[in-house]
């Protein structure tokens, strides 16, 4: 299987539950030119600004948040 690596230019990302906790860089972005690893709380508002790179991430509409703090 072969997994395909986002750049890291897209500066807004919709996120479902299987990506939580939330972490920028998220696992499939390029570590070439990444920043340190983040996690974001974005449980309570549905959505999270990374304070590093300022990618903005929301939360799925409809989507449901089940069994995370």
């Amino acid at each position: 299987m072969t997994t395909t690596l986002k750049d890291n230019t897209q500066r807004e990302i919709e996120i479902v539950a299987s990506d939580l906790p939330l972490h920028c860089p998220m696992p499939d972005m390029m570590k070439w030119n990444a920043h340190p690893r983040v996690f974001l709380p974005i449980e309570k508002t549905g959505e999270a600004l990374c304070p590093y790179c300022g990618t903005r991430y929301r939360i799925k509409a409809g989507e449901v948040l089940k069994g995370h703090h």
